[in-house]
């Protein structure tokens, strides 16, 4: 993952060794797991409901007295569960009932992951969680990790691994640059996407795999994707059909954060290609933005319903936020 340089020069401290015995309880209360505040899409004209092709439907700051919570960098929601990883090994779970109120919490550790590979002790750093994709049945979900270029998938139950895999395909990618975004398709094909890989044509690597790519040993299809000018891909989530949403995010000292959503065609993907797709709405001051890493669509009432969640990289400047949207057709 890319850091906010700034952050990173003058907020991140030292990584601490990550507690893996913690439990991660069903049920905790939600006023003691993770709190959620609500928050506009603007801030100066209250009234405004609609970037791009985005409709707003609500916005909430989540936060919790539990130091772990934070640093989201991926999502999936199944229902109204909602399952996202941290980039320091976190797993946070909670449901969010139709006023807005979450209704159960809970905050844990991915016991089982990537570990250092000199051996020793396993910290922070090894367990950085980028993307995560959850299968058709609400069993299994998948993970995928920065710095050992892995995936691993694990039972929604009780968060236990059951297979793991560092591609060949994904050895050279940077470690501050894969498995970025994690998608899972209908018919069982997965697409990474590494945030700083080096693809076809100046792009940025991304790969097909023809199975699960934490158990299926087969070559993927390499490709790229390129994001918009300035970019960096940072999740990626299907909205039906061939249509895939595409996350983006630019930070400069000057501007701060702006996040762009592109929409692709699947159709476009095979050896070789370079995947662009279309900006369809761009996020920057004065609306609510922040670090916006995980991305996820659900439907709700006919509707394609888009999610957008941010990282606070555990810093006091940084927010996390969820942001829920409607995908308008035009």
């Amino acid at each position: 993952m890319s850091r906010i340089v700034m952050l990173l020069a003058l907020m991140l401290l030292a990584a601490s060794p990550l507690i893996l015995s913690r439990g991660d309880a069903p049920d905790i209360d939600a006023s003691f797991a993770i709190r959620a505040e609500p928050v506009p899409l603007d801030a100066r004209n209250a009234s405004r409901d609609r970037v791009g092709r985005l409709r707003f439907l609500g916005g909430w700051e989540l936060t919790s007295d539990d130091p772990d919570f934070g640093g989201i960098s991926g999502m999936a929601v199944d229902g109204d569960d909602f399952l996202a990883v941290g980039d320091s090994g976190g797993i946070f779970r909670f449901a969010l009932d139709g006023e807005g109120r979450i209704r159960r919490a809970s905050i844990g550790s991915l016991v089982e992951g990537p570990s250092p590979e000199n051996g020793g002790e396993t910290r922070k750093r090894d367990r950085d969680a980028e993307s995560v994709a959850i299968g058709p049945d609400g069993r299994s979900f998948w993970v995928g990790y920065e710095r050992a270029n892995a995936i691993w998938r694990y039972r929604t139950a009780d968060g236990r691994a059951t297979a793991n895999r560092a591609p060949e395909a994904m050895e050279d990618w940077p470690n501050n640059g894969g498995a970025e975004a994690l998608v899972r398709l209908p018919d069982g094909r997965f697409l990474v996407f590494s945030e700083a890989g080096d693809g076809p044509g100046s792009s940025n690597d991304a790969l097909m795999f023809a199975g699960d790519p934490a158990s299926d040993g087969r070559a993927p299809v390499r490709f790229g994707y390129r994001p918009p000018e300035g970019f960096r891909i940072t999740d990626a989530a299907l909205a039906g059909g061939n249509r895939l949403l595409i996350l983006n995010r630019r930070f400069t000292f000057f501007e701060g954060v702006a996040v762009i959503v592109t929409m692709a065609d699947l159709s476009d993907i095979r050896e070789g290609a370079i995947l662009e797709g279309e900006p369809i709405a761009r996020f920057a001051p004065p609306l609510t933005v922040d670090n916006f890493e995980a991305l996820a669509v659900t439907r709700e009432s006919g509707r394609t319903i888009v999610w957008m969640a941010s990282d606070d990289n555990f810093t006091p400047l940084q927010r996390t936020l969820l942001m829920k949207f409607e995908l308008l057709e035009r």
